[in-house]
């Protein structure tokens, strides 16, 4: 295929050359954009009085031809094509003769390119926040089904307080929620700066309607600054970085499950369908898919500082090390939403083992605050309530005894203060149970967190 910039060249490019300069292997999958995109630039044209209605009426019949063909798998990309703005020009060109050369009238391939990937970007984001309501909703299926299990909570991978599995999960869907919000705000950006008509840098000597041609596109607004229109690729950093937390957070629930799975926790099952076994053990019924999310996550840490690094010593404005921006936000796009649609029906048929938590919550002490509020109750001071009951939880494990079967007498060696209605305090349903500050483990903050989560879901 002959290049649209050949005129200036005496020599073709160098084969190696030609395959190393083309992006066409990955950029195709905007052909819709483009071709939208090119709709839009025509009529627009059209209304401007730069080209006739005879040869844009030429043009958008040309154009849904070659939108048809492709999807219907009766037109293949010429991977010879140097990129996905070339072929469809090429294309139109060859089915409507010179109508099609003045499609690129007032544009370059700077603002068209920065174009595309925005209108790209902004249909996969509404795909991956579908996606991650998705994850919101079985997990706050998951919590309604478990408000009354409880669970060690823990803080340094140390047991420290009794919890609700409900409480636990639900922590994730609050991470899910602002990372749904943070991916809007990102987009939202995206749609007030539309690059159309920015040109190479400097805008054109036609008299065009940027404005018009933003709006059609589903734009708010355009870039104010020709040279920042082409040149800026911020929107691709922020929203790998929205894709990058939206991985540190399904990593770490990966790593939870992991744990939970294991036969030295064992508070969940995964069901057979999102596990696999060992080609030598045939006890093992291995967590794959959590340890692939986690493990996929350094690649979107890796895809947006590969960005960062190509950005950060480029001159305005437009420089082809710009194109590697695309193969970073297109693989970050396509592993986000593969991690997420195998992450939600993985939660959705996971079982927790109820019994197997509440015994684990049975040691550890993790009751050892309430009996210390216990005495604080009683009149002590918290520094000294929490040196008795430190001494109490020695005296347990130097006599292998748990916190409630301790006999009341030996309680009162410690201290006086002690009475028979400490049992019932320092049971794990009733540490649960009033837990009443907001945002707590306790039933009713559990009920406001679904309320919460359940209105999200249905804005």
């Amino acid at each position: 295929m002959d290049k649209m910039w050949a005129g200036r060249f005496s020599k073709a490019l160098d084969k190696q050359a030609d395959d190393f300069n083309s992006s066409i292997h990955f950029d195709s999958r905007m052909y819709k954009q483009d071709i939208i995109g090119s709709m839009a630039h025509a009529i627009m044209l059209r209304r401007q009085g730069i080209i006739s209605d005879t040869e844009e009426k030429q043009i958008q019949k040309g154009l849904s031809e070659i939108l048809a063909d492709i999807e219907s798998g009766n037109l293949q990309f010429d991977m010879n094509a140097e990129d996905i703005h070339m072929f469809v020009e090429s294309e139109l060109t060859k089915r409507i003769g010179d109508a099609g050369k003045k499609l690129h009238t007032a544009r370059s391939r700077n603002d068209q390119v920065a174009l595309d990937i925005r209108m790209y970007l902004m249909t996969e984001c509404e795909e991956i926040g579908a996606l991650i309501k998705n994850l919101i909703k079985a997990i706050r299926d998951l919590a309604s089904q478990h408000k009354n299990t409880i669970m060690p909570g823990y803080t340094h991978l140390q047991r420290a307080q009794p919890i609700t599995f409900a409480h636990h999960v639900l922590a994730y869907a609050m991470m899910f929620t602002r990372d749904f919000n943070r991916l809007g705000d990102a987009v939202e950006r995206m749609y007030e700066n539309c690059p159309i008509g920015s040109c190479a840098l400097a805008g054109t000597t036609y008299n065009t309607d940027r404005e018009w041609e933003a709006e059609r596109l589903g734009f708010s607004g355009i870039s104010l600054n020709s040279i920042d229109g082409v040149s800026d690729r911020d929107f691709c950093v922020e929203l790998l970085s929205c894709f990058a937390i939206i991985m540190m957070h399904l990593s770490r629930f990966s790593e939870e499950i992991i744990l939970w799975s294991s036969w030295e926790f064992k508070f969940v099952e995964l069901d057979d369908s999102y596990t696999t076994g060992s080609s030598i053990m045939p006890q093992k019924k291995n967590p794959d898919m959590a340890e692939l999310v986690r493990g996929k996550t350094g690649r979107v840490y890796g895809d947006l500082m590969s960005l960062l690094t190509t950005l950060k010593g480029l001159p305005l404005a437009y420089n082809k090390d710009m194109q590697e921006d695309k193969e970073a936000i297109f693989d970050a796009v396509d592993t986000v939403k593969k991690c997420i649609s195998i992450f939600t029906p993985m939660i959705s048929t996971m079982k927790p083992i109820s019994e197997n938590m509440l015994a684990a919550a049975g040691k550890g002490f993790i009751n050892a605050t309430d009996l210390a509020d216990y005495l604080v109750k009683k009149g002590k001071p918290f520094r000294t309530a929490y040196k008795i009951v430190g001494e109490i939880v020695a005296y347990c494990i130097a006599n292998n005894l748990i916190l409630e079967t301790v006999p009341m007498d030996k309680y009162k060696e410690f201290d006086e203060s002690f009475a028979d209605d400490l049992y019932n305090e320092i049971s794990l349903r009733t540490c649960v149970e009033k837990r009443i500050s907001a945002g707590g483990t306790g039933e009713k903050s559990v009920e406001r967190q679904l309320d919460y989560i359940t209105e999200f879901l249905n804005d």
